[in-house]
């Protein structure tokens, strides 16, 4: 049994408002990855800065000489 107009445009309605609320969902939900993954930035940042650090002071340490009495 063919639908009628009227019911093609509900149901194309009903597609639409949902497929509306779906890319909302995902919009927030990209809203929230995006904070998560600049958090994780600034982390790797910081400790990209630490290791350089670190790795530069244990470039400048005196070299292991042995003790005078051997």
């Amino acid at each position: 049994m063919p639908a009628t107009e009227a019911e093609r445009i509900r149901t194309l309605e009903e597609t639409v408002a949902h497929q509306g609320r779906t890319i909302e969902e995902l919009s927030e939900q990209l809203a929230e990855q995006w904070k998560t993954v600049e958090q994780v930035r600034t982390k790797l940042d910081r400790l990209t800065e630490r290791f350089l650090s670190l790795e530069e002071q244990s470039l400048e340490a005196p070299a292991i000489t042995r003790p005078p009495h051997y």
